[in-house]
């Protein structure tokens, strides 16, 4: 299928696992987490319920690693039926804190996509998560600098995406989103008529996974970054 981005002028891309290495690190967490509890459950049983408790707490808390922690906690509690140490629970506050304060590890090509685009293209960050950890990134990661505006959503739905683009006049078939989640950076975008490119990452978080069976069409998959240039560096 030839996709034309002619009349592409505003660029959208999420930034976890999209600009900077992001789920690596709350899988590692959620390993450390299962061995902190590894006397109350199975890793398996663990896993499940961390899962469960973060999406029960998602619309109270929000996406990022702050609701990521007091997910953790509330699990633990469950899990030992209120008998987790406060010794743990100290732990599993600083495997949060570590989060935090992770240097932040651009993805292969980021810095280089940006140059290339920065002049033909109005570029725009659109993210979930938290405000205060994303803007710290953003600011960590050294390529703020390429971005002409910033947005960190509560989620990114169709609608959220077409209050934004609605709010920055932008056109939404002049508007292409680059992300590596379909449920999140793909199916709303083209949903709403405009263009998106999904290039994967290697972990994805269940809750970003579409269902078995589902079809996304329309859009252009890539195996990094670097290969956009070949679509829009012209």
């Amino acid at each position: 299928m030839e996709i034309d981005f002619g009349n592409i002028k505003v660029i959208g891309f999420d930034a976890d696992d999209t600009l900077w290495v992001n789920e690596t690190y709350f899988r590692e967490t959620e390993e450390r987490f299962a061995e902190l509890l590894e006397g109350y459950e199975t890793k398996n049983k663990i896993d499940q319920e961390l899962f469960k408790v973060e999406m029960q707490n998602l619309e109270t808390y929000g996406y990022g690693i702050k609701g990521f922690v007091l997910s953790m906690i509330e699990s633990a509690l469950d899990l030992s039926n209120n008998k987790v140490s406060q010794q743990t629970i100290s732990e599993i506050l600083d495997l949060g804190k570590k989060m935090i304060s992770h240097p932040v590890e651009l993805l292969n090509g980021v810095e280089e996509v940006l140059e290339n685009l920065k002049d033909k293209y109005r570029l725009i960050v659109l993210t979930k998560g938290d405000l205060l950890d994303q803007e710290r990134k953003l600011e960590k990661s050294g390529i703020s600098k390429y971005f002409h505006h910033v947005e960190v959503l509560s989620d990114k739905k169709e609608e959220n995406y077409q209050n934004l683009l609605d709010h920055l006049e932008i056109k939404v078939e002049e508007f292409l989103m680059i992300g590596n989640s379909l449920k999140s950076d793909v199916l709303p975008i083209l949903n709403i008529g405009a263009n998106a490119i999904h290039i994967p990452f290697h972990t994805t978080w269940a809750h970003e996974l579409i269902e078995d069976g589902q079809e996304v069409n329309g859009h252009l998959k890539l195996g990094n970054l670097k290969e956009v240039l070949k679509y829009l560096d012209n």
